[in-house]
């Protein structure tokens, strides 16, 4: 590619010293399918096609004691703090005496060709990923993890430039967007879902109900102008389980100045004509002046065992010119068991390279059963030391009611309030070239302990 373009330059050079018209390199530099198409980054061309090569590959290491013996979630009785159900909703750490570890290493690759057609570009997409991952608990293997083989995480076609129709194995449509709350803490149910709302709390495997998403499908998604798309699309196509095979998608979504918000719409199992489960996630940001404000919705509509499930968020953000104020709730009613929680952080800008984050947040995972709630109070001091390098401090508590029986060293009674103090540390450095790597440690006042160092490189 260098030669080509060193080639290109030179006869272009050439040609302005003997007067050549400037149509005539412009037929030249049209050889380069990629600048007619609008591509850059990592790029090989033919006469036809532009191939696009991505990747990224990272690396993390954890080293403490913070597993149960077996490597399952803490349930209280093991030297972990649980916040919410006495079944370990949500744990903290784990401190059993033993030494754990874990490596894990995860890589892919992503091709995309792409060439011009009447109905816009037509492309090929081929991304390879591979994870390998161990975890060992008393210095035993103890589990696997997320290994996978290398393999096709994608493999689809498209065409289409304001109207795109693709086919394959790929990710899903479904916006679950607009839905992270603004305290820098966050919910406790809102992270048990992957941060938000859950539109497949309450559904589950083993009765088929839970909507699946992604894997092989057909999809379409349509710019409408003006901010408004919408998408619809059959998911999950190669689902083994009658129950589960294919997933119906609907998406409406808008992106304006101060504005955005969507709605996503699903059926799950229509390919046997029995249908499971309906689902629903929705979610607004609006943004004014020094404002924000969020809302999120979700919900879903589990026929097998006739009840409906639901989660919604409400979170606000205010920031002037040296802090920063935020307010999250969340509540939930999922098998029947209601919930609610809520959060609150000030942020405090010292220094243009100095912040300081104050916070907490609340829990009760049942509000019709005593000794369910849970919290954290924390504070957090982030500094920029240097244009690359980023300290972050925080020193909290985490405290829980679960009703058990509190783990030895604690203290307390069954049903009293049990407190974890800890303390975190972590070095960030980001040098350039998509570099970045991070170390961080974290000790807990019941025993428990834990080192990470992650590392990751990406390319395009």
């Amino acid at each position: 590619m260098k030669i080509r373009n060193l080639l290109l330059g030179s006869i272009a050079a050439a040609g302005l010293a003997t007067g050549a018209q400037a149509a005539d390199l412009g037929v030249l530099t049209s050889l380069d399918v990629c600048d007619s198409l609008g591509l850059s980054g990592l790029t090989i061309s033919s006469d036809t096609n532009c191939l696009q090569i991505t990747g990224e590959v990272k690396y993390e290491f954890n080293w403490g004691d913070y597993r149960t013996s077996n490597g399952a979630t803490p349930a209280g009785s093991t030297g972990a703090v649980v916040v919410g159900t006495p079944a370990g909703a949500f744990s903290i750490a784990d401190n059993n005496g033993d030494t754990d570890w874990g490596s894990k290493v995860e890589a892919w690759i992503k091709f995309v060709a792409t060439a011009d057609s009447d109905f816009g570009p037509a492309k090929a997409v081929l991304k390879i990923r591979q994870i390998q991952e161990q975890q060992w608990t008393n210095s035993t293997v103890s589990e696997l993890g997320d290994n996978e083989d290398l393999h096709f995480n994608e493999a689809y076609v498209s065409i289409g430039d304001s109207t795109v129709i693709m086919a394959g194995k790929k990710g899903s449509i479904i916006n679950k967007g607009d839905d992270e709350p603004f305290n820098f803490l966050g919910l406790f149910n809102s992270e048990k879902v992957d941060v938000g709302v859950g539109y497949n709390d309450g559904l589950s495997d083993t009765d088929g109900t839970k909507i699946k998403d992604g894997g092989h499908v057909i999809q379409i998604v349509s710019d409408l102008g003006n901010g408004l798309s919408v998408g619809a699309g059959l998911e999950a196509l190669n689902q083994s389980s009658a129950g589960q095979a294919g997933t119906a998608v609907g998406v409406i979504s808008y992106a304006g100045e101060s504005l955005t918000a969507h709605a996503t719409f699903m059926a799950g199992g229509i390919l046997d004509g029995d249908i499971k489960a309906y689902a629903v996630h929705a979610g607004m940001t609006g943004t004014f002046d020094n404002f924000k404000v969020r809302g999120a919705f979700a919900a879903n509509n589990d026929l097998v065992n006739s009840r409906t499930n639901w989660e919604a968020l409400a979170s606000a953000q205010a920031t002037f010119d040296m802090f920063t104020l935020a307010l999250s709730g969340e509540v939930e009613n999922v098998k029947a068991v209601q919930s609610w929680g809520f959060g609150a952080s000030a942020g405090f800008a010292v220094t243009d390279g100095i912040t300081i984050n104050l916070g907490g947040r609340f829990f009760d995972s049942d509000t019709n059963t005593a000794n369910t709630e849970g919290y954290q109070i924390a504070a957090q001091l982030v500094a920029a030391v240097t244009e690359t390098l980023k300290l972050t401090g925080e020193i909290g508590v985490y405290g829980s009611n679960s009703g058990l029986v509190p783990p030895a060293g604690l203290g307390g009674t069954a049903g009293t309030y049990e407190n974890v103090f800890y303390g975190a540390a972590e070095v960030a450095w980001a040098p350039g070239g998509d570099f970045t790597a991070s170390l961080k440690g974290q000790a807990f006042s019941n025993g428990g302990y834990k080192a990470t160092f992650k590392a990751a490189k990406t390319f395009q």
